[in-house]
């Protein structure tokens, strides 16, 4: 698989496969998911604080699907990996993966930012 930094956050093409490719809606979609990532991101670091490991992977795994559905796949490699972290065991492996999904999250919101204005 190539290296996520190399790609693009979101892939327009595969949005477009539920959109028409119209701009406006693609547009509406991605700043739900948007959205949806922000209020993921701070109930996963209520988790870690928790260590509710059921919740922090259903979390994980619900956002990964959105993303999926969007094309944002390279924040959706990054959700897969973190699915894999027990907060109660290693709560320093989850915090540093929540940080390099807020990361991710932020070239999403970043490239949908960029997206509106064109």
């Amino acid at each position: 698989m190539a290296n996520s930094a190399a790609r693009q956050p979101v892939d327009l093409e595969h949005l477009a496969r539920y959109t028409g490719g119209e701009a406006d809606l693609n547009a509406e979609v991605l700043e739900m998911f948007v959205g949806q990532c922000a209020q993921a991101l701070i109930r996963l670091h209520a988790l870690i604080e928790s260590r509710d490991v059921r919740t922090w992977r259903d979390t994980l795994h619900t956002l990964k699907g959105s993303a999926l559905g969007v094309g944002a796949f390279p924040l959706a490699e990054e959700l897969a990996s973190a699915e894999s972290i027990n907060p109660e065991i290693c709560p320093a492996q989850a915090a540093a993966a929540l940080e390099s999904l807020a990361s991710g999250s932020n070239m999403v919101s970043t490239f949908v930012a960029a997206y509106r204005r064109s």
